[in-house]
């Protein structure tokens, strides 16, 4: 049950919930802020956190000004940071560039957080299992974690049996979220 005086942070995952939205709404245009409060429940909001790689600028000109732009809009919703990792274009454009360094400085804010005792609850939106000993971390350190989810019950079951809470990320949550 949520408390309105639980300290909430946020963890996105921005490439996950990018590839999520496409695959899943056909659309990407959140408004990051908006999408915020309705996970907040009415809890207190610490800080938001949304982790992504920049698009090389060279490499795709097009998508990195698109993205220029979400990053401007994400950098001005209020108590809300940036973190990025980079993309490695190896043999581009034959093979699709990946990332480095997102998942890890997500893992290791959440847990540095969680020893500060920065928040009571961690809201991790990302469908990745590496999270699972990071989650495990803050939980034996007292916190509670929840884990916003696309897709099915069979997604993510690792990180589902982790988490003290699911939050299903559908239709009826993003309404009024978008941009």
């Amino acid at each position: 049950m949520a408390d309105k005086n639980d300290r909430v942070m946020i963890f996105i995952d921005g490439i996950n919930m990018y590839h999520s939205l496409k695959g899943h709404f056909k659309r990407t245009n959140i408004d990051i802020g908006k999408f915020c409060n309705k996970l907040l429940d009415k809890r207190r909001l610490v800080r938001i956190y949304y982790y992504n790689a920049k698009v090389g600028h060279t490499e795709e000109p097009e998508r990195y000004k698109d993205q220029q732009k979400f990053f401007a809009s994400v950098q001005a919703t209020p108590y809300t940071e940036l973190r990025l990792g980079r993309l490695v274009y190896h043999n581009w454009p034959n093979s699709p560039p990946y990332e480095k360094g997102v998942d890890i400085q997500l893992a290791t804010d959440m847990i540095t957080h969680s020893y500060k005792n920065n928040y009571d609850v961690a809201i991790l939106v990302g469908g990745d299992s590496d999270y699972v000993g990071a989650l495990q971390a803050v939980k034996d350190n007292g916190r509670n974690v929840e884990v916003a989810l696309f897709g099915s019950e069979r997604t993510s079951v690792p990180l589902r049996r982790v988490a003290d809470r699911v939050i299903s990320i559908d239709r009826q949550l993003l309404r009024g979220a978008w941009k």
